[in-house]
């Protein structure tokens, strides 16, 4: 499977049924294609997110004018996005954001717009950005002076490391209405996260003043984990001896906005030579969210293989450990009164069982280890504090939400022409 199919494969996983794309559908003059799309769970699903190639639709429905379209349901229009995951300037997939009740099928049609219509547009609920200064210089390993400018891509400079000063938070933040999320672009590579107590974007509103000040109380929330030497929540590494090693010795770090949309964003970034003893290999890590959840989805590929890739939580003495899964999919968890300040605060990595080498531990880190391949491989880390509007505050109802989220993985939105 290529990198580019698995990254399509979103966290509602879409199945496409009777859809040969080298077959056109001739529609009656004034008839929309319609898709019925079906929730198979006897649960409502709000927020499911489906993913539609465009090379399908452009092959199947040759007819409709790509991309001046709509999606349509229940009498209204669907929100969407187009996204064009390769930077080649051309739409690979849509990614439409819908409600299901237990067991619903929805129709939805494809509408043309009209000549002088204009494109919907649609509340953003999903941001990823990127921010360094400009304007200043580099004093050894400090930059001084300057402001800062959001850009879509960014090339490490070999000056910068840890609290340099240079980027915004220190790395690539992406968010949900529900939780955010940034990782250190620097030799870290940890993940953190941002606790939200408002459904509204906020990143750009964080470390505005140069300084760590986001690890206070704020109208918006606060950076709610301390991180340490661990893996924080999801980062990657790879398991040597007897200890989880980040991503911490490489030639070179690159990171791109891919997408920056209302129903999902994403951030890749390319790991230039990682070394790992005597091993070397290149890391295409994307990590996507989409709105309405709090899940971060991992898309890792490497050139070479390692012996395994691992990834996993930090510990902290007031996080229960938890474990559960279904069929297909694991997770472990932690659940307690783990964050900075002092709140009831979940944390999950959700793993396909096919992936599992073995859980484990080091002195900073739970630890899921997971086999070694050059193919994509894909797993999931969350968090959930007791201060986001409606949040999980109990640790009964965290497994619960688990659980759900693990159905949904394990019984994706079934679509069909």
């Amino acid at each position: 499977m290529s990198l580019k199919t698995a990254i399509l494969l979103c966290s509602c996983v879409l199945v496409l049924l009777n859809c040969s794309p080298k077959t056109a559908t001739a529609l009656p003059p004034g008839q929309s294609p319609t898709l019925l799309a079906t929730n198979p769970l006897a649960k409502a699903r709000p927020d499911a997110v489906i993913t539609l190639d465009a090379a399908t639709l452009v092959a199947r429905f040759p007819a409709v004018r790509w991309p001046a379209v709509k999606f349509m349901a229940d009498g209204k229009p669907v929100p969407f996005q187009a996204n064009d995951t390769d930077g080649d300037g051309r739409t690979d997939n849509y990614a439409l954001l819908l409600d299901f009740g237990a067991g619903e099928q929805k129709q939805i049609t494809i509408q043309n717009l009209a000549p002088d219509e204009v494109a919907p547009t649609f509340e953003k609920r999903t941001q990823a950005e990127i921010s360094h200064k400009v304007d200043g210089q580099w004093n050894g390993r400090k930059y001084e002076g300057g402001r800062f400018k959001n850009v879509d891509d960014l090339r490490v400079p070999p000056e910068h490391t840890d609290h340099s000063w240079y980027i915004r938070y220190e790395g690539p933040g992406w968010e949900s209405d529900l939780v955010g999320y940034r990782f250190y672009l620097d030799w870290r590579n940890a993940t953190d996260i941002f606790g939200k107590k408002t459904p509204d974007m906020v990143l750009q509103q964080v470390g505005q003043d140069g300084f760590d000040s986001y690890h206070e109380p704020a109208v918006w929330g606060m950076d709610v984990l301390k991180v340490g030497s661990s893996l924080g929540i999801g980062a990657l590494g790879t398991w040597l001896g007897d200890k989880a090693l980040r991503v911490e010795t490489t030639d070179s770090l690159a990171c791109r906005i891919t997408e920056n949309g209302p129903v999902e964003s994403m951030v890749k970034t390319d790991y230039y030579g990682w070394k790992v003893g005597d091993k070397t290999t290149h890391v295409d890590s994307r990590m996507s969210i989409q709105a309405g959840s709090r899940l971060t989805r991992h898309d890792v590929k490497l050139t070479n293989s390692l012996p395994n890739i691992c990834t996993g939580i930090v510990k902290h003495d007031q996080g229960a450990l938890l474990t559960g899964g279904n069929a297909t999919w694991g997770y472990i968890a932690t659940w307690g009164q783990q964050s900075l300040n002092n709140d009831q605060l979940g944390m999950a990595i959700l793993y396909r069982k096919s992936d599992l080498q073995t859980v484990t531990a080091d002195a900073h880190s739970h630890v899921v280890v997971l086999a070694p391949t050059t193919q994509p491989i894909t797993y999931y880390f969350l968090a959930a504090w007791e201060l986001e509007p409606n949040g999980i505050r109990t640790q009964a109802a965290f497994q619960q939400y688990l659980n759900t989220v693990l159905d949904e993985l394990a019984s994706p939105i079934v679509v069909r022409f």
